[in-house]
């Protein structure tokens, strides 16, 4: 996979395993991935890779700022089928309040969102969207509506 998000100019971040980052341009961690790995050390061991950190309320936000988060990921915004344990959606209300929080670390809007939500995802001023449940029926077709939207919208 590294090879091929290098080829494509993309940044490959690996979700909650630390060994397998080692090897990409970063690792996304949740809180109850933290307690699984020595927290005083992961920036550390990342280097100047990406540290992502979820934060699904704006009081997670000065925990994930002392793990030195280069971003943060909240969500989800809505219901979504790709993350069993994702929790109930905090929709536009609660993207919005951990944005206000987050100050100069972009935030990335994580769960059920599809070209319909990326208006709202983009107003409540989240820098980026995981896209995964809009990718996974037709990645080919879709891929580029949804970059072609987010531009238009971000900008």
């Amino acid at each position: 996979m590294r090879s091929r998000t290098a080829a494509a100019g993309a940044v490959l971040i690996v979700n909650d395993d630390l060994e397998a980052a080692l090897e990409a341009d970063g690792l996304h961690v949740g809180p109850e991935d933290v307690a699984t790995l020595e927290a005083e050390s992961l920036r550390a061991r990342l280097g100047e890779r990406f540290l992502g950190v979820s934060c699904g309320t704006p009081a997670e936000v000065p925990w994930a700022r002392k793990l030195g988060a280069d971003y943060l990921g909240t969500g989800p915004f809505a219901a979504t089928a790709s993350k069993v344990d994702a929790g109930a959606p905090i929709g536009a209300r609660g993207l919005a309040a951990v944005v206000a929080v987050a100050g100069d670390l972009p935030v990335a809007a994580i769960g059920g969102i599809g070209l319909a939500e990326l208006s709202a995802v983009v107003a409540c001023g989240a820098r980026m969207a995981a896209v995964i449940s809009a990718l996974r029926d037709a990645p080919g077709e879709r891929a580029g509506e949804l970059i072609e939207c987010w531009e238009r919208l971000a900008t």
